[in-house]
């Protein structure tokens, strides 16, 4: 199945089991395909620093390589154009198909997968089976000053540390919206109470200092 956005730019699929395949398994399932059909370009796919670490982990597995950039479509294009990218795209389920389009396409993405299925006559959850997505914490704090509570030392230092602990078993970002007063929290880890327990970490801290509104 396939579902769409107001605007229907975005497109999330669910598998026969029923299982939601947001814009990370789309990018690892049709990237893959390309890269085995000889049409992805540098054998490269364009994510955002909201991917999950699971996509990452599962494209090491098969030699596809990714660049990151800024949370927006509007980033991820950038980069595919200045770079001659085939495909790029977001959690959300906006993916570029840069050969047909400048923007995010949730009919042309559903194509695509549906190309994939025929094409390797497997079922959806098998082509998203190699790739595990890791759990993932998002708490959004309200500031009084975004870039204050980002570059604070202590708050630094709080995230620094939750990197070193998780290794390469997890990440931590800590981004400001680029709309609201906010500062995002997120952490990855192969846990849900271990990202509850990291990103509250970090969080006391923000309140700690004064920051939080």
């Amino acid at each position: 199945g396939f579902a769409y956005d107001g605007d229907a730019d975005r497109c999330i699929a669910v598998d026969e089991n029923g299982k939601v395949i947001d814009g990370d398994l789309i990018l690892y399932i049709c990237g893959k395909y390309l890269m085995e059909q000889g049409r992805l370009e540098g054998n490269t796919i364009v994510t955002t620093v909201m991917s999950n670490l699971g996509l990452y982990k599962a494209c090491d597995k098969i030699g596809m390589k990714y660049e990151q950039t800024a949370v927006g479509d509007k980033y991820v294009y950038e980069y595919m154009a200045k770079n001659g990218c085939r495909i790029g795209g977001e959690q959300s389920g906006h993916i570029i198909f840069s050969k047909y389009a400048s923007t995010g396409d949730g009919i042309l993405t559903s194509l695509k997968m549906m190309e994939v299925m025929l094409a390797k006559k497997l079922p959806m959850s098998k082509l998203a089976e190699p790739l595990k997505i890791y759990p993932q914490v998002l708490e959004n704090v309200r500031v009084t000053d975004k870039k204050a509570a980002q570059n604070d030392p202590a708050v630094q230092e709080a995230v620094k540390a939750v990197a070193e602990a998780l290794g390469d078993t997890g990440r931590i970002l800590v981004r400001e919206s680029g709309t609201e007063p906010l500062v995002r929290v997120m952490v990855e880890a192969p846990d849900h109470d271990t990202c509850q327990r990291y990103v509250s970490q970090v969080v006391e801290v923000i309140k700690n200092k004064g920051y939080a509104v």
